[in-house]
């Protein structure tokens, strides 16, 4: 059986598009190894498709200023996927909107650790809180509220 060069083609240019596509979902999380938060997030990405390596640190204040992290909507952990950096506690619907979307943008940020978010569940008790467009000139905007 021969395939035709056109078929050869489609199939390289599928292939790099799902290359492309699992590549987008490998994240990479900076955090203290002694941060019980962290993991449970971690544990929600994952859920939601995400392959994570984690990279345990001692100082993620050094990660959070290299990636450009402003002091105001730091959090425990940063991450990195497709060339944008994700601060804090940031659900897993909000990193796949930010992947399809691809804004001119840093990344997004969930600022503190508010009671609700993904890794911060306790009972009932939810806090309102934003997640946070971090734009490439230094501005932010809301990306979504929950």
């Amino acid at each position: 059986m021969t395939i035709s060069k056109s078929l050869r083609l489609a199939i390289a240019a599928g292939a790099l598009v799902l290359g492309s596509a699992a590549n987008a979902a490998a994240l990479t999380v900076y955090k203290s190894a002694s941060c019980g938060c962290c993991g449970k997030w971690v544990e929600h990405v994952e859920k939601h498709g995400f392959t994570v390596t984690v990279v345990n640190v001692d100082d993620v204040m050094a990660v959070k200023s290299k990636a450009g992290i402003p002091d105001n909507l730091a959090s425990c952990h940063t991450s990195k996927i497709g060339g944008y950096v994700i601060e804090g506690h940031v659900p897993a619907a909000d990193i796949k909107k930010l992947l399809a979307e691809k804004p001119r943008a840093k990344g997004i940020a969930v600022a503190g650790m508010p009671m609700g978010a993904p890794g911060m569940e306790h009972g009932d008790h939810r806090q309102p809180y934003n997640t946070m467009l971090l734009k490439s000139d230094g501005s932010t905007a809301i990306f979504a509220r929950h």
